[in-house]
């Protein structure tokens, strides 16, 4: 690459200083300092320009976007590991070629999805607030005051047994819990045999024998709502659902109805079907213990972070290197 003209690369958000640094030494890269989510005009303009458009997950890369990229847009270097934000058929169509950044947000993906299966039953970010919220006005110690659920020997269901799903389990394992899990396809005997983990072809099945749920499926249409109304009719009055995925996963408004009426015990949500915006209903919840909610922090990890840029940069120089990318992501099957 030293000896032909730098690619044009344009970054929709600030990244780490690191990757940034590494970014503007190899490439011509146009960075977003202050890190202002780029309007759609901004977009429209840097596709006709650039070589390589590097958005995040909250950049809409659709079909009419595409449409509007000059011959020389030639690679979608996503900083991200879930690409449901780009219409990947609509690139192909147009001879752009699709990268991600898979298998570095595991493990901390992973932590926060544990984070929230502790907070949620044992109410921690109750205790914390009433030291923060109302100093001095704690009495102390009590045998009948915030209590909440054990974890351990409950059940946990996870949906979505994939890579984080089963880092996900091994964790739940520690803590305890007896692993179910509902996917595609049936995890290799090994890693049954590790976790002790029961399947359930029938998710429906699943439900409503287990006490915590993990939602670690991706997004696509066919996982929209996959917990409708009616399936989380299908829990126990004292399950709680914890979802680390994408929030479409969800029916949201069926599950504040489900808490509101005493259906579920609880949820914790580090994400939501309309982000940035929160539902309100939720908030509500969460502001009378129900719910925890965190803002899409999941994989908000510094060596996470850094990780995916050194992944976004080794696809665009391989690339433009003449060899076909490491995380090239293939469009749809016809």
């Amino acid at each position: 690459m030293t000896n032909r003209k730098r690619p044009t690369v344009y970054i929709t958000r600030k990244l780490p200083d690191a990757v940034e640094t590494r970014m503007r030494e190899l490439f011509d890269a146009e960075l977003n300092v202050d890190d202002k989510p780029r309007t759609r005009e901004e977009l429209i303009a840097a596709v006709k320009t650039a070589d390589v458009l590097v958005p995040t997950v909250t950049d809409r890369i659709d079909a009419a976007l595409i449409a509007e990229a000059g011959p020389q847009l030639k690679l979608i270097a996503s900083f991200s590991n879930g690409t449901d934000h780009i219409d990947i058929d609509a690139a192909a169509k147009k001879g752009i070629t699709v990268t991600n950044t898979p298998n570095v947000l595991t493990e901390d993906t992973a932590d926060m999805t544990m984070a929230l299966i502790l907070a949620v039953p044992r109410r921690l970010v109750q205790g914390a607030r009433v030291l923060m919220d109302k100093p001095g006005e704690w009495e102390g110690w009590s045998p009948t005051w915030m209590l909440g659920r054990r974890i351990w020997g409950k059940r946990i269901g996870i949906i979505g047994m994939g890579r984080i799903g089963t880092a996900v389990a091994r964790r739940a394992k520690a803590f305890g819990l007896s692993i179910h899990y509902h996917n595609r396809k049936r995890a290799n005997p090994a890693t049954e045999e590790e976790l002790e983990a029961t399947y359930w072809d029938s998710l429906d099945q699943m439900l409503a024998r287990v006490d915590i749920v993990s939602v670690n499926c991706p997004s696509t249409p066919a996982t929209f709502h996959l917990l409708s109304a009616r399936r989380l009719a299908l829990l126990q009055p004292t399950s709680y659902v914890v979802n680390t995925a994408r929030g479409d996963i969800i029916d949201e408004d069926a599950l504040v109805q489900a808490l509101r009426a005493g259906k579920i015990a609880g949820a914790g949500l580090d994400v939501f079907e309309n982000e940035p915006a929160v539902n309100p209903k939720l908030v509500k919840l969460a502001n009378e213990g129900k719910v925890v909610l965190l803002p899409h922090t999941g994989s908000a990890t510094i060596e996470g972070r850094i990780d995916m840029g050194d992944k976004v940069i080794i696809n665009i120089r391989t690339y433009f290197d003449g060899h076909r990318p490491p995380n090239r992501v293939l469009p749809s099957r016809s």
